[in-house]
């Protein structure tokens, strides 16, 4: 990694070390780190490499997948594991949060955040893989809107509506609760941004059919 000086005090900076406390999930470890400064400041990882492929080669799957029961079975195990587990890193905060779900929704949707979880924050179909599951990029893991999780990975899904469908059937007991249902709202203001800066315009219009399914509209 490299980065400004200004921006390695974030949790981000140490994500991929600190996940070795998760020494039970298939995931990198990270085995040594050097850090140096010249120009910004740079840190190398060197990690345990996983077997596999990608599910997409984009965060947004757009081609249906074969996944095995134990696959799904393992990612469940996998997210429940993350959300136990008590840290102190900041995944995002109430005003992090705020500012997000009101620069998309306004005073529609209520920004106070019902109940807090530890995430990975960034369960996306380029970071899961095949055919044995694993899971990739631990940087941004910490504390976050209970239900991130599963609403991200759906959000990221609905190119693909037989595996959103997976997706929710997994994670029915979650996303159908009024924290899940606050994670899928404030998951859709986070990728509404993005898409507002020119990503993945092709989740434009099934993200907004869902927020307003969401709010019921």
């Amino acid at each position: 990694m490299s980065e400004d000086k200004q921006w390695i005090a974030g949790d981000f900076w140490t994500g991929n070390l600190d996940a070795n406390v998760l020494a039970d999930l298939a995931k990198p470890r990270v085995l040594d780190v050097v850090e140096w400064e010249e120009w910004r400041q740079q840190r190398a990882e060197l990690m345990t490499r996983m077997p596999g492929q990608p599910c997409s080669p984009t965060d947004a799957l757009r081609t249906a997948v074969e996944l095995p029961d134990e696959w799904w079975a393992e990612l469940r195990r996998t997210t429940n594991t993350v959300a136990a587990t008590p840290t102190a890193r900041v995944n995002s905060s109430q005003d992090k949060i705020t500012d997000r779900i009101v620069q998309r929704f306004g005073d529609a949707v209520d920004p106070t955040v019902p109940e807090w979880e530890t995430v990975h924050g960034d369960v996306h179909w380029a970071n899961l893989l095949r055919p044995r599951f694993g899971l990739l990029d631990w940087e941004w893991w910490g504390r976050g809107p209970a239900g991130t999780d599963a609403a991200t990975l759906l959000c990221y899904s609905l190119l693909t509506p037989t595996i959103a469908q997976r997706v929710h059937d997994v994670y029915a007991d979650i996303l159908d609760t009024d924290a899940g249902r606050f994670a899928q709202l404030y998951t859709i203001a986070r990728l509404s941004r993005r898409i507002g800066g020119g990503e993945f315009p092709d989740l434009a219009e099934p993200l907004e059919r869902y927020a307003r399914t969401l709010l019921g509209h």
